[in-house]
């Protein structure tokens, strides 16, 4: 997810097996610089150039070089875009749903093949490290998988004989044109999230990558061609005049996001002031409780895990970790476990932490800290000061522990989003549960304990929507749905499971009535009463 945007950066802000992947990432990371690539939209089948005047560099983070150009789409493209899917769906919507099915087990078949090419654009335009950025496709994968399930998931209920002679059934009916913004920690994952179940329920759908990393979507589309008619799935790339289009247009029905608070409560605002739904994942501060009586190693292996994997920029990173009571001694060796972790660029092998994404995000990460500590927090360990040797220009910052904070301090107020651990001390697991409750957002927390009452007692009471025992990232299977609450989302319906597909489809409800002659009863204007006698 991206951070929490300042008035001044807002426009901005819109703006095989594994082995053989890994192999791949590597070896793609480490040729020879290619030449400046520009992205190009993708409309009604096509990959079209832009006519635009305004371009974001697309920087490689690991190295800082300038490695493509991405456009910000004009006002006749994005209107292209969206005429374009708005004209699809007049047919798509009557495709039977079996053939809508098995374009999702070909586009799963066609991300496989692709997988070393996919994960490796990933490590290379956001810094991931291999094994980090396959996971990110394949959890996007299961989605697709999902998506499979339609014919049962998008199936109707039926009553018969709800009154005499009248029966009863619902149909779960595609609404048109969908929209997507997406962010950079997941250029797979999310915008798989997404399109895939618009798609496969009978609709549309123009998806906004980030400018920062398009490089995953852009061959998600090429994968799709022929997979689906000219105007099913567009990409139109750019910041926040696609955004304004998305929401504004009469055409677009929906509009899904994940990313920052300020920028999804902008999106819900303007796009349901036009009628359309929204489902927006938004900021997180996710807390991680540790008991006394929880296994030390396992424990504090999945500490740093969950704080530092993919350098902290995950919304359901554990960046917040209560030590209650005696567990408090285990702080020393958080931290020397912590230090052991390599900072380099993702495809290097053994690299724990690649850059983060921007020098803005860099600089935001630093000035926090630098607050942090005016208002009394203590650094215990600071990777503000590392150097990776071989890539002097790449964003780095190494593993951060920040301890002695209270809770209005901004390392624990702010969503740093890097590698940052803020600690938090309490003497009871009802002052650790009321921490967490105070706190505004509910994307996830986790509990460590081999208590199964303190366990129950802990999901029971706790007001976060996603809940891990003795698991610090307890992001849910995709038959189950993403259900982040609080101030971590704000809509219609969560992201895939069941509510993915409740969101992209709208429920409609039969009666029907079949006369088995022509003969008058007489004219009644009394409200019908179903299963009542007259």
């Amino acid at each position: 997810r991206v951070p929490e945007a300042t008035p001044q950066c807002l426009a901005a802000m819109f703006t095989r097996p594994l082995q053989a992947s890994l192999q791949s990432v590597r070896a793609f990371s480490s040729s020879a610089r290619a030449p400046i690539r520009e992205s190009r939209h993708f409309i009604n089948g096509e990959f079209v150039n832009s006519k635009t005047d305004t371009w974001y560099d697309l920087t490689n983070p690991s190295t800082g070089e300038v490695i493509g150009r991405v456009p910000e789409a004009t006002p006749a493209e994005n209107k292209l875009a969206v005429d374009s899917a708005h004209k699809a769906f007049q047919t798509w919507r009557d495709v039977p749903i079996t053939t809508r099915v098995r374009t999702m087990y070909e586009l799963r078949d066609r991300i496989n093949k692709n997988m070393d090419k996919l994960s490796a654009n990933i490590t290379e335009e956001l810094g991931k490290v291999p094994t980090d950025a396959v996971g990110d496709v394949i959890r996007g994968l299961e989605i697709v998988e999902h998506a499979t399930s339609a014919g049962s998931s998008l199936q109707g209920r039926t009553q018969q004989q709800v009154a005499s002679g009248i029966d009863v059934h619902t149909m779960q009916a595609p609404m048109g044109v969908f929209g997507g913004v997406c962010p950079f920690n997941f250029p797979a994952m999310i915008p798989l999230w997404m399109f895939p179940m618009a798609i496969v329920s009978g609709n549309t759908f123009v998806l906004k990558p980030s400018e920062k990393d398009p490089g995953a979507v852009d061959m998600l589309a090429e994968m799709s061609k022929d997979l689906w008619p000219e105007g099913v799935f567009n990409v139109v790339h750019g910041g926040k005049g696609v955004v304004d289009h998305l929401c504004d247009a009469p055409e677009v029905k929906g509009v899904s996001f994940v990313g920052g608070g300020k920028v999804g409560n902008y999106i819900h605002e303007r796009a349901s002031k036009n009628g359309k739904r929204v489902q927006s994942n938004m900021a997180a501060k996710n807390h991680g409780i540790i008991l006394p009586d929880a296994q030390k190693e396992r424990t504090l292996d999945a500490l740093v895990g969950a704080a530092f994997g993919a350098s902290g920029q995950r919304c359901m990173a554990l960046p917040v970790v209560v030590f209650v009571g005696d567990s408090q001694e285990w702080i020393p060796d958080l931290v020397a476990r912590a230090q052991k972790l390599k900072v380099g660029p993702g495809a290097e092998a053994g690299t724990d932490l690649g850059p983060v994404v921007s020098p803005e995000s860099l600089e935001r990460i630093h000035n926090i800290l630098g607050d942090a500590e005016k208002k009394g927090a203590s650094i215990v360990l600071d990777g503000r000061g590392v150097v990776v040797e071989q890539s002097p220009n790449g964003h780095w910052i190494g593993p951060t522990i920040v301890d002695g904070c209270d809770l209005n301090n901004p390392a624990y107020t702010e969503e740093i989003f890097g590698p940052v651990l803020t600690i938090i001390r309490a003497e009871t697991l009802d002052e650790g549960i009321k921490i967490i409750n105070d706190n505004p957002y509910g994307n996830g927390t986790a509990i460590f304990t081999r208590s199964g009452a303190a366990a129950r007692k802990f999901s029971h009471e706790i007001e976060a929507g996603q809940i891990g025992v003795n698991l610090p990232i307890p992001v849910p299977p995709y038959f189950m749905g993403f259900t982040g609450s609080k101030a971590s989302f704000i809509g219609h319906d969560n992201f895939f499971g069941e509510g993915g597909f409740r969101f992209y489809t709208q429920t409609k409800t039969v009666m029907s009535n079949w006369w088995a002659d022509d003969l008058s009863e007489g004219v009644s204007t009394t409200m019908p009463l179903l299963g009542h006698n007259k």
